[in-house]
């Protein structure tokens, strides 16, 4: 398990209608995966596989809504679940999982709209707005892109005058309101953060942010697929110039997040995974292309599924002995467990009373993988929007081990510990192939206003 994972899973011991973070409503579906099916990884997972097999559903109904005639459904299904983006969201936890599904099953409403012209399937586009919107922020780009569609495009000028598309964003905004509540009473920190990020400009890294963007791309959604995927994008757009109501919805659904993500590009770091969002409108319209590209589809469809294949394989057994740069597993999944009992065992030689993290994702793993009896503390400011044990009693005047990865350059802060004494590091790795080095201090806890909060434990 990754370390996002892990603090996604504290949130579900903690839930709330909104984090510093994200919205909700990964915590809500790994709450329901641990109470089906336990608190073990599986658990956590469960709901991950069969958002998938829904998602991939809707993607092919809403291939044949827009495209009819052309077997455009099930090619786009197959090159969405070619993509190690997509197989990553199967088999893992993240606001990605849900946000995938829900706007997914938007554009399907919006697909059966187009196909029937029957109303309602306005009220269903606006609930599953409003449940994406509880997902990620990035569905924020669903409004746009849908005004764009109906402002566009003639044919759609008509529901202008019923109630329907009305009701449906009242209905997505109700299902909205938690997040927007819970913001409002903790002084729109989440919205701070995220909002935070957005235009930056930063010429002079443009280029290297830019490079970053296609780069990872071409990585998580594997070359061919990524390629073909953006000529179905480009086709979109040139298609929607002649206000073709299908064609528009593609291209309001693919362009225009991409082109925020662009103009994010040009003052920041992309995350490889944002895109994700574009891929099932980009794979429908990929399904409109020529011959030429046609052709392309089987060799893509091979080189995902194999490409995928030997990136789990990797993951899971690591056969090959890979240094970090070449091998991104080991930076989110090598030797945790390792470290986790290397750490208790320090804790106990120095008569510890508990184990101290930093670091949000890491102090979550711990939470998750240290052995059982040991009591892990979150230090650090964001852990004050929890609903968590504070740890005023467990630690003044109690002796007991922080941990900080050897990536931060600064000291720990003297304000929280009435001592600190640097002990020997650890080192997390895989096969001998390093993936990070720690600090560990023997700290003696006081009494204080920082935040310091008691961490869940996975149930006996």
């Amino acid at each position: 398990m990754a370390p996002d994972e892990a603090y996604y899973w504290v949130w579900s011991h903690a839930l709330a209608p909104g984090y510093l973070d994200h919205p909700p409503m990964v915590a809500l579906w790994i709450r329901a995966g641990t109470l089906l099916a336990g608190e073990g990884n599986f658990g956590v997972r469960l709901l991950g596989p069969f958002a998938a097999a829904l998602g991939t559903v809707l993607l092919v109904r809403a291939g044949d809504d827009l495209l009819p005639g052309r077997g455009a459904g099930l090619r786009a299904a197959v090159l969405m679940n070619a993509t190690l983006l997509f197989a990553v969201g199967a088999t893992t936890m993240t606001p990605d999982t849900p946000l995938l599904l829900f706007w997914t099953m938007t554009l399907w409403a919006l697909a059966r709209l187009h196909a029937t012209g029957r109303g309602h399937w306005w009220l269903v586009a606006g609930v599953a707005a409003g449940l994406a919107l509880d997902s990620k922020y990035t569905a924020a780009l669903l409004a746009p892109a849908i005004l764009l569609w109906l402002a566009a495009v003639p044919a759609m000028w008509v529901w202008l005058r019923r109630w329907q598309p009305y009701a449906a964003g009242l209905l997505a905004f109700a299902v909205f309101s938690p997040v927007l509540l819970w913001n409002a009473a903790h002084d729109w920190a989440s919205f701070e953060k995220q909002g935070g990020r957005a235009g930056d400009w930063q010429p002079t890294r443009a280029l290297q942010f830019l490079g970053e963007l296609i780069g990872g791309q071409l990585g998580l959604a594997t070359p061919l697929v990524a390629v073909i995927c953006g000529a179905g994008l480009v086709l979109a757009v040139r298609r929607a110039w002649r206000r073709d109501a299908a064609w528009t919805l593609l291209a309001g659904f693919t362009a225009l997040p991409a082109a925020i993500l662009v103009q994010h590009a040009l003052g920041d770091r992309v995350q490889a995974n944002w895109p994700a969002i574009l891929y099932p409108a980009a794979a429908i319209a990929a399904a409109g292309l020529g011959r030429r590209w046609q052709r392309l589809f089987a060799p893509a469809a091979i080189l995902g599924f194999a490409l995928t294949a030997v990136v789990w394989i990797q993951a899971i057994a690591a056969p090959l002995a890979l240094p970090m740069m070449q091998d991104p597993t080991l930076l989110r999944l090598g030797g945790w467990q390792q470290l986790a009992t290397e750490i208790d065992a320090t804790a106990r030689a120095q008569g510890a009373g508990f184990i101290a993290v930093d670091n949000y994702g890491i102090a979550a793993l711990m939470a998750r993988l240290a052995p059982r009896g040991d009591v892990v503390l979150g230090a650090e400011p964001r852990w004050s929007l929890f609903n968590l044990p504070d740890a005023g009693a467990v630690i003044d005047g109690q002796p007991g081990l922080l941990v900080r990865s050897a990536r931060r350059d600064d000291h720990p802060d003297p304000s929280r510990w009435a001592e600190i004494t640097p002990l020997a590091g650890l080192t997390r790795a895989r096969n001998g192939m390093t993936a990070e080095s720690f600090r560990l201090y023997r700290v003696v806890g006081r009494p204080g206003d920082a935040t310091i909060v008691v961490l869940p434990r996975p149930q006996e």
